[in-house]
């Protein structure tokens, strides 16, 4: 008896009486059916539709409904399913270099068969593939084997288009082999006719070397090409299976124009050179027509700065309209006395690579130098330079309050420039672009402030 009493003494003291514990178990019982019914109409975690289906945890022996509608369920897995065959192929065609390589190459180079120059001819910069392609691959498996390691089995977390924007500077390797592709041929052709050592080499490798699966060097050297052209189909699969809301969305349409841009570049190239063969085609839009002039365009920069490509940013890029002003008092006049031109201007930065190594992102290294590039509009299908780059280290640039529709670059003790765009903003964007890159390699600055003063001949000073 005793014990019972202190047990209700206890239970009344606990603050929760008959009344109020019938209360609490009510409202428990409510809030237990509001989430079974939440849980019964939530929506697909992809796309947001409701009314599931209900799966069946076999070890439990009972029913939790499912995450995914039955639409994104299928999407996710095609979106697995193409993203691992982008990755497979990508190693096979790495299976491939390498057997140019170690099967035809150095058998070749070290039998002495041919030169280095013959060797060069037929085999281009194959080495130069290897390199890009298992750079590449090797962050591509990375972020599968990461994905794995964190449960994502669906691969959702990996995201092709972005790795393969980073690994952009392949495309240009793959155009200089595309376009020495056909006087390869022409050249193995000859020297197999003329060679008997080198034909005797080329079938006995053929019929006897169980890893070249019976093709011939032909075959193989097909390769890069097939590759680069398989590219946008493979990216295409992911991008129909990847919703528009996921991040990669994006990098994968930028991507596949990209590459396709690279394509009918190379496809003008070769006719540009008299060669009848031609890449995959695909249809043109005025997006791609200017992504094919700014690749030809990068390319004339390129060759006329003479730096490394992997080493080399473009900052900017673009028309502007540019005067050259006969004396300092033309803002005193207005920009309307100015006589402009149109002007292709591309805006350089070399980047000093922080491993050489490997693919690393240029942007982290330090600024080597920096350069505008002059290019006057198409003319008889070439671009030509207006004058040698603009070196930025040796250039100061301003701007005027009341001339606040254009910038005023000045080349020390040389020219003076004047620039705009049709879009003020835009304007604004050049001009600090450019102004940055001339503070951080001016070699003024390093003696005395007032030096930008005098070496400017004119009564007005700009900030």
């Amino acid at each position: 008896a005793t014990r019972t009493k202190s047990a209700d003494v206890e239970r009344a003291d606990s603050g929760i009486g008959h009344m109020a514990a019938r209360k609490w178990r009510n409202r428990a019982s409510e809030t237990l059916s509001s989430l079974q019914a939440w849980e019964a109409h939530r929506p697909c975690t992809d796309c947001g539709e409701r009314d599931l289906p209900v799966e069946t945890d076999v070890q439990n022996c009972n029913q939790r409904r499912a995450d995914l509608c039955e639409k994104c369920r299928k999407c996710r897995t095609e979106r697995k399913e193409s993203v691992l065959e982008f990755v497979n192929t990508e190693a096979s065609y790495g299976e491939d270099l390498r057997i140019i390589k170690e099967e035809f190459y150095l058998p070749m180079q070290a039998a002495g068969l041919l030169s280095q120059e013959q060797l060069l001819g037929i085999f281009s910069n194959i080495q130069e593939l290897i390199d890009l392609n298992e750079s590449f691959l090797e962050i591509l498996q990375e972020e599968i084997d990461q994905a794995f390691d964190q449960g994502d089995d669906d691969l959702m977390t990996v995201c092709i288009g972005e790795i393969f924007l980073e690994f952009v500077n392949m495309l240009p390797a793959f155009q200089t082999y595309c376009l020495q592709q056909s006087s390869s041929v022409n050249m193995l052709n000859t020297l197999e006719k003329e060679k008997e050592l080198l034909r005797i080499f080329l079938n006995v490798s053929q019929n006897d070397n169980t890893a070249l699966r019976r093709m011939n060097l032909r075959s193989f050297l097909m390769a890069p090409l097939q590759r680069v052209t398989k590219y946008p189909l493979l990216l295409s699969r992911i991008i129909k299976a990847t919703t528009e809301y996921h991040p990669d969305h994006g990098s994968l349409r930028e991507a596949k124009s990209r590459i396709e841009s690279h394509l009918e570049h190379i496809n003008m190239k070769t006719k540009q050179e008299g060669n009848t063969w031609t890449l995959r085609s695909f249809r043109q839009d005025s997006k791609k027509k200017r992504e094919v002039i700014n690749i030809e365009m990068r390319e004339t920069a390129l060759k006329t700065v003479g730096w490394l490509r992997e080493e080399t940013r473009f900052v900017m890029e673009g028309s502007l309209q540019l005067a050259q002003p006969p004396d300092g008092q033309w803002v005193k006049k207005g920009s309307k006395t100015l006589k402009f031109q149109n002007m292709q201007v591309l805006l350089l930065v070399n980047m000093k690579r922080v491993s050489e190594s490997s693919l690393e992102s240029a942007e982290s290294g330090p600024v080597k130098d920096a350069v505008l590039v002059l290019i006057r509009d198409k003319n008889n299908g070439k671009f030509h330079l207006l004058r040698e780059p603009l070196r930025l280290s040796n250039c100061i640039v301003s701007t005027d309050p009341d001339c606040d529709d254009t910038f005023e670059l000045i080349e020390i003790r040389r020219e003076a420039f004047v620039f705009r765009d049709s879009d003020r903003a835009r304007t604004h964007h050049w001009f600090r672009q450019i102004r940055r890159y001339s503070k951080e390699l001016g070699s003024w600055k390093k003696r005395r402030n007032a030096l930008p003063n005098i070496m400017i001949s004119t009564p007005h000073t700009r900030p």
